[in-house]
């Protein structure tokens, strides 16, 4: 059967501050500013994909949003995933677990975004292209 998408290259998420998220993708994770159509919208690329940030509306709590466990940056190296590290820490951003290789042979490391959400750099070798 032929794919019929080409992957999941697009996620929007509900931020309570657009412009910290936008510098926090931008600045933490080198991703570029695509369009903001206004100060609640901003999408951003890292070249093939698209992240939307959107202003969560006022009043709304935590519990009302959907929530996602994780969401994943796939890198081309394993090496490439201790690099991601350093410059995670040296943005200041403490990592919710370090470094590590899994038994199918991925390696990865977990830290959060501004809004608590949980962020995976992983080299996963069937999707990074080595």
């Amino acid at each position: 059967m032929e794919r019929t998408f080409l992957g999941l290259r697009h996620v929007a998420l509900n931020v309570r501050d657009v412009q910290k998220s936008l510098q926090f993708y931008s600045n933490v994770l080198g991703m570029k500013l695509e369009w903001m159509p206004d100060e609640e919208n901003a999408y951003l690329t890292s070249g093939e994909d698209n992240l939307a940030l959107h202003k969560l509306p006022a009043g709304t709590g935590r519990g009302s949003v959907q929530t996602v466990h994780h969401i994943g940056f796939v890198v081309r190296r394993p090496e490439d995933v201790d690099q991601w590290a350093e410059r995670v820490r040296t943005h200041g951003i403490p990592l919710a677990q370090e470094p590590k290789t899994h038994r199918d042979g991925a390696r990865s490391f977990y830290f959060h975004d501004p809004d608590g959400l949980l962020i995976q750099l992983i080299y996963h070798p069937p999707i990074s292209g080595s």
